[in-house]
């Protein structure tokens, strides 16, 4: 039974981050009905800029001089900032010009995208081509539970990923910004004719959507303990099965599919002889599995005919 406990803890922690970048595939796709396979890179991006983040802030006192939630809220705001702007500059130079465009298009386009950036951090960042130490950013200690034992930094890592879905959940039903969000995703021209401005949304989608990739890449770095460069590549391929095994362009689609791929690759990897090795096999069994027999997903988004 403690095994089991464990290795739940572990599913829920890899889910999060699936679920964080499969949901940002679902905005884009609802938004604008686009796939953007550069998301995982951003994801990448988001270690990136908190190793960054984190050494500058070392290396000038800010670390050492001030408990945690002095500059670890600043780190995270600044972390979401970069990422976000890095997203919207991403929609802004490369996405928006083949809007009107064929989505094959634009699907080469940002796959073109994710090459620049991981090939850009291989060459320019110092040592980029080999795995980078992320920062321990929550220390060794923990907390016991008879035999059971979590690090204070998985469960504040598990804890920030459930925040930022139930966040999501209340922006996308409760406020404007989501209504307007769900209006351009249903019909970007009625919205448009209700007073509803879609550039300013697929901006505000896109950087949402960016903000909660970075955190995803964070998470992903905290855990493992380092980062490399081609990182976002599996993990955007990996948010993307998520959300089309949930249904593509369902909110909540893409929370049950990056959960349903998180606990399937880590009971496998678990329970399965030699299931480490093959654990993206499982996943990507699964996601074959839903394209033969349910290619719409888990929570098939509706669709709406005009009239």
């Amino acid at each position: 039974m403690t095994h089991f406990l464990e290795v739940s803890f572990i599913a829920l922690m890899l889910s999060s981050t699936y679920i964080l970048i499969a949901v940002g595939f679902t905005l884009f796709f609802g938004a604008i009905n686009i796939v953007h396979f550069a998301h995982g890179d951003v994801a990448m991006l988001g270690a990136f800029v908190a190793i960054i983040l984190y050494g500058t802030a070392d290396a000038l006192g800010l670390i050492g001089g001030s408990p945690i939630w002095v500059w670890a809220p600043l780190l995270a705001a600044a972390i979401a900032v970069a990422t976000g702007g890095l997203g919207l500059l991403f929609e802004r130079t490369i996405i928006k010009p083949f809007r009107a465009s064929p989505m094959l298009i634009t699907l080469v386009a940002t796959v073109a995208l994710g090459i620049i950036v991981r090939e850009s951090v291989r060459l320019f960042y110092p040592q980029g081509s080999n795995p980078q130490v992320f920062p321990n950013l929550f220390g060794q200690s923990g907390i016991r539970l008879g035999e059971l034992y979590f690090r204070t930094g998985h469960l504040v890592m598990l804890g920030l990923s459930l925040l930022l879905i139930i966040a999501m959940i209340l922006l996308i039903r409760r406020t404007r910004i989501g209504l307007s969000i769900r209006a351009v995703s249903q019909n970007i021209e009625a919205a448009s004719l209700s007073g509803i401005n879609p550039d300013v949304v697929i901006m505000l989608t896109f950087f949402i959507g960016s903000i909660l990739a970075g955190v995803a890449g964070v998470l992903i770095g905290s855990y493992y303990s380092m980062i490399k460069f081609d990182v976002g590549l599996m993990y955007g391929i990996k948010g993307f099965s998520a959300a089309v095994v949930g249904g593509l362009g369902n909110f909540y689609g893409a929370i049950l599919g990056g959960l349903t791929l998180g606990v399937i690759e880590t009971f496998a990897s678990a329970y399965v002889p030699e299931g480490m090795a093959y654990k993206d096999v499982y996943a990507f069994l699964i996601v074959i599995f839903f394209l033969v027999f349910k290619p719409s997903g888990i929570l098939a988004e509706k669709q709406y005919e005009k009239v």
